[in-house]
C-alpha cells in the first residue's frame, strides 16, 4: 500500500483507532483522585504517571500475554515498586511535580521494557518474531 492508494476508503487504509491512551487515562484517574482526596496530589500524580507508563509497557508487549512468565515478570516488577513508594520523596518546591516525576517514570518505563525483553529472550523457545503472528 502506498500513500496514493485511492482505491480504498480512508477507514480501510487507517484501520481501527488505538484507544490505549484514553484507557490508561481512565484507569489512572481514580488513582489520582484517591491521593487527591488524601491531600497528597503531587504523590498521586507521580504514582498515576508511573502506573500509566507500566500499563503502556505492558501494552507494547501485549502479544506475550498468553505466557505465564510475562505475567510473572510484571508481578515481580510491581512488587519491586513497593519499597520505592516509601523511599522516594518528592521535594516540596514551587517546581511542578512533572519535572521530578517524569524522568523517574521514563526511567522506570525503560527498566520495565528491558526486563520484559530479557524475560522474552530467556523464556521464549523460538525467535521473538515467531510470536508476533500468534
Amino acid at each position: 500500500m502506498t500513500v496514493f492508494d485511492y482505491d480504498q476508503t480512508p477507514h480501510d487504509r487507517q484501520g481501527r483507532a488505538d484507544w490505549t491512551g484514553a484507557i490508561v487515562a481512565a484507569l489512572m484517574a481514580p488513582v489520582f483522585l484517591y491521593f487527591f482526596h488524601l491531600g497528597k496530589k503531587d504523590f498521586g500524580f507521580a504514582v498515576a504517571l508511573v502506573l500509566g507508563l507500566v500499563i503502556i509497557a505492558i501494552r507494547l508487549r501485549w502479544k506475550l500475554r498468553k505466557h505465564a512468565w510475562f505475567w510473572a515478570t510484571i508481578a515481580l516488577v510491581l512488587v519491586l515498586h513497593i519499597p520505592f513508594l516509601f523511599i522516594i520523596r518528592l521535594p516540596q518546591t514551587n517546581i511542578p511535580t512533572l519535572a521530578f516525576a517524569l524522568p523517574l517514570a521514563v526511567a522506570d518505563f525503560l527498566l520495565i521494557s528491558g526486563a520484559l525483553s530479557v524475560a522474552e529472550k530467556v523464556f521464549s523457545k523460538g525467535h521473538p518474531s515467531d510470536e508476533e503472528n500468534g
